[in-house]
């Protein structure tokens, strides 16, 4: 069977098999949550041609509230604008140091918390709550959930990229508003963050920041609650 394309995927119309998700894929599934990263350093080579758009065209078959479909994902390939982010960064991050403990403060300076320079790849991802797509269904009580269903796409691309063996980092030290002019999209965008993608120096199935002492991993014993 031939592999289906995204017009395919989603036409109701168009003849599909239903998958078997076995105890392998299981497994494999398994595997690729674990060893998916929030990757900081990259090496320099670039990704292959096509790559990028294959994965946003996928990601956008995550779900979201009234099937709105609110990302809107902004490529960043003008190195002026990248400098500019670099410097918002910075700013942002010297400031979030100086707000650390004193106990703290020598391990946060310590942490790499930005792949700007080494990435190959960077993209913007913005939460549009002005589409008319989805007709409002689902947000009238919680509009939050445009916001949510832009971090789905960010989560599935995520994945996506992991499961190609690209890395992915997403940065959220910065002031909005700044990202919102450096890039010089419509102010009606709300920005959900900034993200670096590219061939990680290493793989990795622990947090960098676990490695790092900074905090451990819990699981899902640490975050239920019953009523």
């Amino acid at each position: 069977m031939a592999e289906a394309s995204l017009v395919d995927l989603c036409d109701p119309s168009a003849p599909r098999r239903v998958p078997s998700f076995d105890a392998s894929f299981r497994a494999k599934l398994k595997d690729l949550l674990i060893w998916r990263r929030d990757v900081r350093r990259f090496r320099p080579d670039p990704l292959p041609e096509g790559l990028i758009e294959h994965l946003l065209d996928l990601a956008c078959l995550a779900p979201s509230v009234g099937l709105s479909q609110p990302w809107r994902f902004v490529t960043v390939n003008s190195f002026e604008r990248r400098a500019r982010i670099r410097a918002n960064f910075e700013r942002c991050n010297a400031e979030a140091l100086a707000a650390q403990p004193p106990e703290r403060a020598g391990q946060y300076a310590r942490l790499k918390l930005a792949g700007l320079d080494e990435a190959p790849c960077h993209i913007a991802v913005f939460a549009d709550g002005s589409t008319a797509q989805g007709h409002g269904l689902g947000r009238r009580t919680m509009p939050a959930t445009i916001e949510y269903s832009t971090v789905m796409a960010v989560y599935t691309l995520w994945l996506l990229a992991r499961a190609e063996g690209v890395g992915l980092g997403w940065l959220s030290i910065l002031d909005p508003k700044e990202v919102v002019a450096a890039l010089d999209v419509p102010e009606a965008l709300t920005f959900v963050g900034y993200f670096c993608l590219g061939y990680p120096e290493s793989e990795q199935d622990m947090p960098a920041l676990e490695r790092a002492g900074w905090e451990r991993r819990v699981m899902s014993r640490a975050c239920r609650l019953e009523r």
